[in-house]
C-alpha cells in the first residue's frame, strides 16, 4: 500500500488533497446530498474534468478516501512493533500512534469520522479495529484474556471495539482535550483494570 502511494505523481496527490479539503469544507456548510461535483470542483479550484480523472462520482470519492484512511492506519499498525519490547507495549503504542495520526488530521476526521451524516469512515475504522482486536485475541490465546467462563469472546470483541471507536469520536467532539499519549495511557489503564477485576 505504501509503495503505491510513494510512486503516485505529486500533482495527483495535490489535486486529491484539494478535493478532500473542499469536501470537508462543504460538509461543514451543507448536507451531503447537496454536495455536487460542480460545487466540489469550484471549491477545490479545479474543473469537472479533473475531478472525473480521479473519481467516478461522489460515492466513489468517499470509498477511495476511506481506502486511503485505512491504508494510512494499516501502515501505522504495521510499523508499531519497532523498538517495543512486549505485546502490550506494542498494542498501546499502536493506539498512541493512531491518535497522533488522527490529531494531525483533526479537521478532516472531526468532519468525517465523527460525522453522523457520513458513516463510511466510522464504519470502516470500526471494522478495522474489530479485526485488529480479533487478531490480538487469537495471538494471545484465550488463557490470557478474561474469556474462559467469565466473558464470551464475541462480547469482548464488541465491547473493546465500541470502547475504542466511541472514545476516539468523543475525543474529537470535545476538541481533543487530552494528548494522544495521555489518552492511550488511559486506554491501557482501563483495559488492565478490567482484566485485573476479573482475575
Amino acid at each position: 500500500m505504501t509503495k503505491k502511494k510513494s510512486h503516485t505523481d505529486p500533482r495527483i496527490l495535490r489535486t486529491r488533497q484539494l478535493i478532500k479539503e473542499a469536501f470537508v469544507e462543504l460538509l461543514e456548510e451543507i448536507d451531503l446530498q447537496k454536495i455536487t461535483v460542480n460545487r466540489l470542483a469550484e471549491r477545490a479550484t479545479i474543473n469537472r474534468v479533473t475531478f472525473y480523472l480521479h473519481y467516478r462520482d461522489i460515492p466513489d470519492m468517499l470509498e477511495k478516501m476511506a481506502d486511503d484512511m485505512i491504508d494510512d492506519i494499516t501502515t501505522i499498525f504495521n510499523n508499531a512493533s519497532i523498538n517495543q519490547t512486549s505485546s502490550d507495549e506494542i498494542s498501546w503504542k499502536v493506539i498512541e500512534n493512531l491518535l497522533e495520526y488522527i490529531a494531525e488530521n483533526s479537521k478532516l476526521y472531526k468532519s468525517l469520522l465523527a460525522s453522523k451524516r457520513v458513516t463510511i469512515f466510522r464504519d470502516r475504522l470500526t471494522l478495522f479495529l474489530r479485526e485488529s482486536i480479533v487478531t490480538k485475541i487469537e495471538e494471545k490465546g484465550k488463557s490470557s484474556h478474561i474469556l474462559t467462563e467469565v466473558v464470551k469472546e464475541d462480547i469482548l470483541i464488541w465491547y473493546e471495539t465500541s470502547a475504542l471507536i466511541g472514545t476516539i469520536i468523543s475525543w474529537l467532539h470535545n476538541d481533543m482535550p487530552y494528548t494522544p499519549s495521555f489518552l492511550a495511557q488511559q486506554f491501557s489503564l482501563l483495559h488492565h483494570r478490567g482484566l485485573n477485576k476479573e482475575s
